[in-house]
């Protein structure tokens, strides 16, 4: 089995190289922003990561392919890089330090591609984590400083903390009732929203999270460390990975019981 160390450690590089591209123009008050087809917003920061990114992907691993949020898909073949320079870009254009850049490498195998590198940095915060499959999953400030992280083994809902990113999403798909119902039965609820609900996961800080609707470079690097810490990550459908359109993350005791809440009434 291939032990994706290297292609770790190759991560870490691209994702400093995106850290000092984000924070140099963070709470920078000539930010250009702009709003992308979807209404979303995309910043300067979000494309100059990116095309920093890409660049090292195409010296230093020509035959891999590249899908990033703001400039697609380029490239074919069995490994494909995966990138969000900016998870969190409305935190991030507003001064709220709730951002990341989300890096990740998915292999293809059975039942389509799969992540087996991931890397999340959060810079405003100080932290990063990340993954590689079959090695867990750390935090820390480096390869050479970092602790290895585990998920809870809360057993009940009723001592488990859930995060999630809003309301709207679970309203327009007709989840909000069964949403509702989950977040009175949970001991606690907080709005952390986007990639930190995983890595709280990840960490065993909080137990159970779930998005009504994501796009793949939000979820595949999430989806490895939260994996690799012995969680569970699926679709609200339950399908394992990061290819549903949406997802729930959990420490694993509490997963059916999570899609149970968020699938009873839709």
């Amino acid at each position: 089995m291939a032990d994706y160390l290297d292609d770790l450690r190759f991560a870490h590089v691209l994702a400093d190289t995106a850290d000092a591209a984000t924070t140099a123009r963070f709470k920078a008050l000539d930010l250009k922003v702009e709003t992308k087809p979807d209404m979303t917003p995309v910043s300067e920061a979000d494309k100059a990561a990116e095309e920093l990114i890409r660049g090292q992907l195409q010296r230093a691993r020509p035959r891999d392919a590249i899908l990033g949020e703001e400039y697609g898909v380029e490239g074919t073949g069995p490994r494909r890089w995966v990138i969000d320079p900016i998870d969190g870009t409305k935190n991030y254009v507003r001064g709220v330090p709730v951002w990341a850049t989300l890096i990740a490498l998915m292999e293809a195998a059975e039942g389509g591609y799969q992540p087996v590198v991931g890397v999340v940095s959060a810079p405003a915060l100080g932290r990063r984590w990340w993954a590689a499959k079959g090695h867990g999953a750390f935090t820390g400030r480096s390869l050479t400083s970092a602790s290895r992280i585990q998920v809870s083994q809360v057993s009940r809902m009723q001592d488990a903390s859930f995060a999630y990113s809003s309301l709207t999403g679970w309203e327009e798909q007709g989840r909000l009732d069964g949403f509702l119902d989950l977040t009175r039965e949970v001991w606690r609820t907080r709005a952390y929203g986007d990639f930190w609900p995983y890595m709280m996961v990840a960490e065993g800080a909080v137990d159970i999270c779930a998005e009504p609707e994501l796009s793949l470079w939000d979820m595949a690097a999430t989806a490895v460390i939260v994996t690799e810490a012995g969680g569970s990550f699926t679709g609200l459908d339950g399908r394992p990975g990061p290819h549903s359109g949406n997802a729930a993350a959990s420490n694993g005791l509490l997963h059916d019981e999570l899609l149970g809440y968020l699938n009873q009434r839709y």
